[in-house]
């Protein structure tokens, strides 16, 4: 099936979805085409216009362009003021191309560039960004939302995620281990299994994965809600700040997350 930009506008407008996405021409970051780049970026704008023309439902359902250009500060900022001169036919963008492989330092580099540049009164979407620290980082440069597989793609192998990081269920210790997966957790896992009995099911029943996948999704949205919450009651400092050190308790602290972090003014 060949996908234009029309043909995904309509697709997306008979799913229904709350927010759609424009078709774009995404490189991935670690490619050594230069030029790749540049096309990407210049096809990206060119399309969205026939995106907007498409678009059958814009009272229902909002468009987000998404912006291209690698780890090139140059084609991000092509690409940023392409998509802001669309104005209300865009109501939020997605910063796209990243989590690709690129150096943890490069990616918030980036993330950082766009969210400075992008309307602060639209939605601005980090694509295929879904680790814990992450998403903490991202959302103190200035990102409001996120999607990934990472949740559902750890249970599988076993991982719950916990303020603390990664447990991995399938070690020996968890055998003889009877509390919850996350004691601060309210979902139905944490309530109901402990983590010998998900030990225990863990390499033998697919049950187990799904009951993992519950609980990581579960983990990620109470970690937005926590965020929103000491955003709004002007406590987000603290609140990165102790969700480092949970992270890391012996100070390890990345370098990529301490640069990243004093961009955004916060000292940890």
């Amino acid at each position: 099936m060949l996908l234009t930009p029309e043909r995904s506008m309509h697709i997306q407008n008979d799913i229904g979805a709350d927010i759609i996405m424009a078709l774009d021409d995404v490189v991935s970051s670690v490619c050594m085409e230069e030029i790749r780049f540049d096309e990407a970026t210049h096809r990206t704008l060119r399309w969205i216009d026939r995106c907007i023309d498409a678009h059958r439902r814009p009272c229902e359902q909002a468009l987000f362009g998404i912006v291209q250009g690698g780890l090139d500060h140059r084609l991000r900022d092509i690409c940023i003021e392409g998509l802001k001169a669309r104005g209300d036919k865009l109501p939020g963008y997605a910063i796209g191309g990243l989590a690709g492989g690129e150096e943890k330092s490069a990616f918030c580099r980036v993330v950082s560039q766009c969210t400075a540049a992008l309307p602060t009164n639209k939605p601005r979407y980090v694509m295929g960004v879904g680790y814990p620290l992450d998403l903490v980082v991202c959302s103190a440069l200035g990102a409001d939302m996120y999607d990934c597989v990472f949740p559902s793609r750890t249970a599988r192998f076993g991982t719950a995620l916990i303020p603390e990081g990664l447990l991995r269920l399938k070690t020996s210790a968890m055998a003889a281990d009877y509390r919850p997966v996350d004691p601060e957790c309210d979902c139905l896992v944490c309530k109901n299994y402990s983590r010998a009995h998900l030990h225990a099911k863990i390499t033998k029943e697919p049950h187990a994965a799904s009951l993992l996948t519950y609980h990581n999704i579960r983990f990620q949205m109470r970690l937005c809600q926590d965020m929103h919450k000491a955003i709004i009651a002007h406590e987000f400092v603290p609140f990165v700040q102790d969700f480092i050190r949970r992270q890391f308790p012996n100070r390890d602290v990345p370098i990529w997350v301490r640069e990243a972090l004093q961009w955004a003014m916060i000292d940890v």
